[in-house]
């Protein structure tokens, strides 16, 4: 038996334009970000879906009610599905980060794990918090298909652990999760299975 796990990053949000790290700022969808989380939602009513949880934050609460009202599921908020907190530099931009925290930019660009923002979450616990949700979700979804609804940082932290890529790499290797599209992976017996990365909801419509 395995469990089909569709790992989300909410929709665009409010800060987005403005590229500012917004991890415990609990901000809200922007128009656009709204649009793409109606066509995550017209996915989720022919996914199949067999449960949908979300990060109580709210940019992902309301990219997660739609999909979850479309697919005829109740939606299940955890708070292990936040994103992880950057400290000092919450709600800042890198512009502004260069001006006023150079030095500590440049620590975190080159490893944002053991160098992560001061004040901030260790993102080695972020990723197991996740894996304990993700096991967790396992024992109580022994197969199926799960659509969770989360945070970029966070989540890519857990694809690293799940596939035993070092953690102080997530910005290299995984560099980008576009908003509302698919990242697919198989949890079962043996080693976790990545099937998708950034998979449009809707084919030829970037997210």
């Amino acid at each position: 038996m395995s469990l089909h796990v569709f790992l989300v990053r909410h929709g665009e949000s409010v800060w987005h334009d403005e590229n500012r790290y917004a991890g415990v700022s609990d901000i809200d969808l922007s128009e656009r970000g709204r649009a793409q989380a109606a066509r995550l939602a017209s996915w989720a009513g022919r996914a199949e879906l067999t449960a949908v949880w979300s990060s109580p934050m709210r940019r992902c609460r309301r990219t997660a009610e739609g999909s979850a009202a479309h697919a005829g599921l109740p939606l299940h908020l955890e708070p292990r599905l936040r994103e992880v907190d950057f400290g000092i530099a919450e709600g800042m931009t890198r512009a502004e980060m260069r001006e006023s925290l150079p030095g500590t930019l440049k620590a975190f660009d080159t490893d944002p794990v053991g160098s992560h923002f001061p004040e901030g979450e260790d993102p080695v616990a972020a990723g197991e918090r996740y894996a304990a949700f993700l096991a967790a979700l396992r024992a109580g979804h022994p197969e199926g298909r799960v659509l969770v609804v989360a945070h970029s940082t966070a989540i890519r932290l857990a694809l690293c652990r799940l596939l035993g890529v070092p953690l102080r790499d997530y910005r290299r290797v995984l560099p980008y999760l576009a908003n509302c599209a698919l990242n697919e992976i198989v949890l079962g017996e043996g080693t976790p299975s990545l099937l998708s990365l950034n998979q449009h909801v809707t084919p030829g419509v970037p997210e």
